[in-house]
């Protein structure tokens, strides 16, 4: 049994490693619609997402991050996740399935770390909901 577990903190690191030396939509957008950051008080990790929204979706996406692996792999996973989705389809998505784009367990102090993507997107969407209301096709 802890070959298999072995195996499963190698996949686990594999994905983290690949996610924070890698990151997807990583960067600023320089003409963006929603522009909104968030800071983990327990250990300093900050997000900051920005977005363009067109036809009421997540037309581009973009993230910039300072703090740990789990953070900056959780934002690339997610926001990999909500491009190309409407305001609607991202209010469905909770913290568990945020947690289950790692594909792993993680302890409390980690799974805030990893959910510092999500309550930025949280902050985001009524953001987004603002964007919606212009943007809409009349």
């Amino acid at each position: 049994m802890s070959n298999q577990n072995n195996r499963g903190d190698t996949l686990y690191r594999e994905l983290i490693l690949e996610h924070w030396k890698n990151p997807q939509n990583y960067g600023v957008l320089e003409i963006a619609d929603i522009d909104v950051s968030d800071v983990n008080p327990f250990c300093g990790d900050e997000i900051r997402v920005t977005a363009r929204v067109k036809n009421n979706k997540i037309a581009q996406i973009a993230f910039t991050s300072t703090g740990c692996a789990v953070s900056k792999a959780s934002a690339s996973l997610f926001t990999e996740e909500i491009k190309g989705k409407t305001r609607k389809e991202i209010q469905t998505i909770t913290s568990q399935n945020v947690l289950d784009l790692l594909t792993i367990e993680l302890t409390p102090t980690r799974r805030k770390c990893a959910l510092l993507i999500y309550a930025v997107v949280k902050r985001f969407l009524s953001s987004a909901e603002k964007v919606d209301e212009l943007r809409s096709p009349k």
